[in-house]
Order: C-alpha cells, then sequence, then structure tokens
C-alpha cells in the first residue's frame, strides 16, 4: 500500500505541475457551462429543475477527458525507458497499476466535485431530488473508473500515447455508443440484451434515474477489473 500510495503522490504532483491538467480542467468547465447556461438546450429551455441533461453533458465531456489523461499513463514509461527502470526496484506490477488507475480518477473526482455549484444554482430555480444527484455523480465516477481502465489497458499495449488514445478512444466508443445501438438496430431477443448489457450507457442511466440496482455495480466493477487485469498481462511481458 506504502508504494501505491507513493505512486498516486508522484503521479498527481506531475499532472498539477503541468498546464495541461490546468488547461483540460478549464475546457471541461467551459462546456459543461456553455451547453447549460447558454446553448439552445440550455437548463431554461429545459423548463424544469434537473440535473440529467447536466450529467449527460458531463459525461461526453469526461469521456474525452479521462481518454487523453490516461493516454500517457504506461506509453510514455514505456518510450522513455522507465517502466524497465520502475521494476528494478521492489515494485509490483499491480502496485504500479494501482497507483497509476487511482491517481487518474482522483483527477477527474476532483473535477466532479467542483461541479457542485452547478447543482447549487439549480436547486435555486426549482425543487430536485437529492437521490438521483448522488447516485448520478455515482454513476459518473463508475463510469470514469471504466474509461481509466481501458486508458491503462491501451496505454499499455502502445509505445506512444496518441496510438494509446485512439485504441483507448475506439474501445470506449464500444461500450459507449455501438453496443446499445446494435442491440437497438437487433430489437429483441438473447442478442439484443447482450449488447444492452455490454453498454455502459444503459447502466449509466439507471443510476441518474435514481435506480440503485447491484447489476449495475456488478458490471462496472466486471469491467474496470477485467481491463486492469489485461494491462497487468501486458506490461508483465513487457518486464520480461
Amino acid at each position: 500500500m506504502r508504494t501505491t500510495k507513493i505512486i498516486i503522490n508522484k503521479e498527481l504532483n506531475s499532472a498539477f505541475n503541468s498546464w495541461s491538467t490546468y488547461i483540460g480542467y478549464l475546457l471541461f468547465f467551459c462546456i459543461c457551462g456553455f451547453v447549460n447556461w447558454i446553448s439552445s438546450s440550455n437548463i431554461f429551455n429545459v423548463g424544469q429543475a434537473s440535473m440529467m441533461p447536466f450529467f449527460i453533458v458531463i459525461n461526453w465531456t469526461a469521456f474525452f477527458m479521462i481518454h487523453v489523461l490516461s493516454m500517457r499513463t504506461v506509453a510514455d514509461e514505456k518510450r522513455n525507458g522507465t517502466l524497465e527502470l520502475l521494476f528494478t526496484k521492489p515494485i509490483k506490477a499491480n502496485q504500479l497499476i494501482g497507483g497509476k488507475f487511482l491517481s487518474q480518477l482522483i483527477l477527474i473526482i476532483i473535477a466532479f466535485c467542483l461541479t457542485i455549484p452547478y447543482y447549487l444554482t439549480i436547486i435555486g430555480l426549482g425543487h430536485i431530488d437529492l437521490g438521483p444527484v448522488i447516485l448520478g455523480y455515482i454513476g459518473l465516477i463508475c463510469i470514469s473508473a471504466c474509461y481509466t481502465s481501458i486508458g491503462i489497458f491501451a496505454s499499455s499495449l502502445s509505445r506512444t500515447a496518441a496510438a494509446a488514445f485512439l485504441l483507448s478512444l475506439g474501445i470506449g466508443l464500444c461500450f459507449q455508443l455501438l453496443f446499445g445501438i446494435l442491440a437497438r438496430q437487433i430489437g429483441s431477443g438473447w442478442l439484443a440484451e447482450f449488447f444492452m448489457y455490454l453498454s455502459i450507457e444503459e447502466h449509466f442511466d439507471s443510476l441518474s434515474r435514481g435506480v440503485l440496482d447491484s447489476r449495475d455495480i456488478i458490471y462496472f466493477i466486471s469491467l474496470i477489473v477485467l481491463f486492469l487485469s489485461l494491462s497487468k498481462v501486458f506490461i508483465c511481458k513487457t518486464r520480461y
């Protein structure tokens, strides 16, 4: 655990010493603010105090931001030759992956925490149930953890950040968009249900509506474990 904490601190220090992190946060808030307060689909045109449109905007904005943040996690270590150097020290692959995963997730959670003023502003427009808001944020953290694990997996396969970004984005779009489209095209039957279950949007929608289902939590945990385990396999191949 101590080694993992050291890796987390190293990653966070590196992130907050880089202007790119602050530029990413600024773009994130500008996009969320524009869509929710200025665009044609702003909160005033919706006509009700609801966080659902806001969660959809955060979901898609965070989707791209996460792939940008995670694309360098392992790829840069490979390119710079520091991955082999790390493994000359008493560091296990699990500790390295866990440290990088948690540090990336912390960066995303900080961005979500800073959107709380949006919620406080919407409260002033009318009554809003707190339950769906809390579950909506939990859902955002869950899908962010999934996409972070996918980003680390893609980065473990690549030697350049650009290649990792494209691979991560492609896999992410399958879960975010493609599987849901396939399910709706098929219509009914076990295959449609299978693709619908694979769709992250399906599970996130349940939480953002205030429905807490253990199947959604199991899905998110399974996806995270799967891609982090695959990352470990490829990192260990690089090591040996």
